[in-house]
């Protein structure tokens, strides 16, 4: 609901109790819908931050469902705006936060860049965290995963059109590139004057689709991450392993030649 913050908390809560799983994401700035002009006119309003007690019922369906939650939200802190991906643990507790850090052209206005990662750890998993357009970058799932990250979560905001070719490229291809999961949450519908492609989806760590949702509606898609998947594809491409064997100037120094 379009900047009802506590009315999205609380469809949040539901989603958590309805899924049943250990890991629950939800799409990028969930709890306002993407609404930078919206959040502009009133941070305190329409953002986030610890302790706001509109996120009390997400923190009640975590306690009693046992899931972690990633939960996208606006948020604000020392005057600054961030797009945030806020991480729920089973015990309730707010145990992390992770700010987007590759902003879009017109998201630069507003927001302010996160300064470093977010990898959390849940049953012996490592995962990653992104929130749209950080997964367009290779090297942002790249460090997640030489940082351990068994899989890559992404928030997201795709819309029809060249959003959805985009999600459909870079996803399938941060997971074969680094040998992990990579799961997608995305909107549907139309929110901040987008209209959303929807098509939530986990892809396993050798870049096929496991799970995915169709274009129109609110759907939970799940799946069961596999150790034993994870180990047969990183045995069979190397990529991970083999992108730490060459010196470090071998990537960056490079010889141009005219011809």
């Amino acid at each position: 609901m379009r900047g009802d913050v506590a009315a999205n908390a609380a469809t949040a809560a539901e989603l958590i109790r309805e899924a049943g799983a250990r890991v629950v994401v939800l799409p990028e700035k969930f709890l306002s819908g993407y609404e930078p002009d919206l959040i502009g006119s009133d941070p305190t309003r329409y953002a986030v931050a610890a302790g706001d007690a509109r996120l009390d019922p997400i923190a009640e369906a975590c306690r009693e469902s046992g899931s972690v939650a990633v939960v996208g939200a606006a948020t604000h802190e020392d005057g600054a705006l961030f797009i945030s991906s806020l991480v729920f643990g089973a015990s309730g507790d707010l145990v992390a936060r992770y700010d987007k850090q590759f902003l879009f052209r017109s998201e630069r206005e507003l927001f302010q860049p996160g300064r470093a990662g977010c990898t959390i750890e849940v049953d012996g998993w490592r995962l990653g965290l992104g929130i749209c357009y950080d997964c367009g970058f290779p090297e942002h799932a790249r460090a997640a995963a030489r940082a351990g990250a068994d899989a890559y979560l992404v928030s997201a905001l795709f819309s029809v059109g060249n959003g959805f070719h985009e999600s459909r490229t870079w996803l399938p291809a941060r997971a074969l590139d680094n040998t992990v999961y990579v799961v997608l949450s995305n909107h549907v519908g139309t929110t901040g004057g987008w209209n959303a492609c929807g098509g939530s989806a986990i892809w396993g760590p050798d870049g096929r689709v496991v799970a995915q949702a169709g274009p129109d509606e609110t759907t939970i898609v799940g799946a069961v991450l596999d150790p034993a998947r994870l180990a047969r594809v990183r045995a069979a491409e190397p990529l991970l392993e083999d992108f730490s064997r060459p010196e470090p100037s071998a990537l960056r120094d490079r010889v141009i030649v005219k011809a």
